[in-house]
């Protein structure tokens, strides 16, 4: 995060970082309340430019996002990473398929949701090294921009603990709604294309957090992994009605926040 955030020092940097997070924390309980899940890295990187932009418009200077990085390493992963998954999640289904062709339909169905409970479990382990090491990289930003520590430390251990907490209890008590909707309303799936989604979406998680070290929305891609094998069936079971908001929330996003970042760093950099 350090290649990609650069906040100013001093109380600038934390107002820009402040001003970043209520605005995305806002936009998330607002999309949580209305069931629509949406990814908390696209309101993250929306709050800080704004704020950024803001910044910069009073003369304060910021470099919040360096340009070529933001493209490479935020964007353009975050924009293909839907698409790809839907690919990977449609042509996935052909290959479970031909596994299970000498098997009866009962014997699949068990053995899938099997399959389906296990890779449910992986697929959090993935949402919690991509969402994890965001959320340390806020603390560490913020710690950094207070003068707390410096640019090259590593990370403090109540750091991971307190992320690995925050995560965990929002998942718990908060995860179900959003859950209710990616499992029942946007497709209906069998054990089969139910244990293809997640499989293709932990491998995606996995491969971006510890190879490539590139930031993905767990939101995005197991959406979007759901849409492609319910996709690939003989009978319409996408419900495009319930597509179509959660595009429109994930296009609003950005927008919606870096808008709201500006106007909270406005209002915050008198008493800063």
């Amino acid at each position: 995060s350090e290649t990609l955030v650069g906040l100013p020092a001093g109380n600038a940097g934390l107002g820009i970082l402040l001003a970043a997070l209520l605005s995305a924390c806002g936009w998330n309980v607002y999309t949580w309340w209305r069931r629509m899940p949406s990814s908390s890295t696209h309101a993250l990187i929306g709050g800080l430019l704004g704020a950024g932009g803001a910044s910069a418009f009073l003369g304060t200077g910021s470099n919040v996002l360096a340009d070529g990085l933001f493209w490479r390493q935020l964007v353009l992963p975050l924009l293909l990473s839907p698409v790809l998954a839907f690919a990977l999640s449609y042509l996935a289904v052909y290959a479970a398929t031909w596994a299970v062709r000498f098997k009866t339909p009962r014997e699949v169905n068990r053995g899938t949701r099997m399959v389906e409970a296990v890779l449910t479990g992986v697929f959090s382990l993935g949402h919690g090294l991509q969402d994890g090491q965001r959320t340390m990289s806020v603390v560490l930003l913020a710690l950094v921009a207070a003068g707390y520590l410096g640019g090259e430390a590593g990370v403090p251990l109540w750091v991971s603990l307190f992320a690995a907490a925050l995560l965990s209890a929002g998942s718990l008590f908060g995860g179900w709604r959003i859950s209710h909707t990616l499992g029942s309303r946007l497709v209906r799936l069998g054990p089969l294309r139910g244990a293809t989604a997640p499989g293709v979406s932990s491998a995606m998680l996995f491969l971006g957090a510890i190879t490539l070290h590139m930031p993905l929305s767990s939101t995005h891609t197991m959406a979007a992994a759901i849409l492609g094998a319910g996709a690939n069936q003989r009978f319409a079971t996408v419900r495009w009605r319930v597509v179509n908001r959660v595009l429109r929330t994930w296009l609003a996003t950005a927008f919606a926040t870096a808008l709201s970042g500006a106007v909270l760093y406005l209002a915050l950099d008198p008493v800063l």
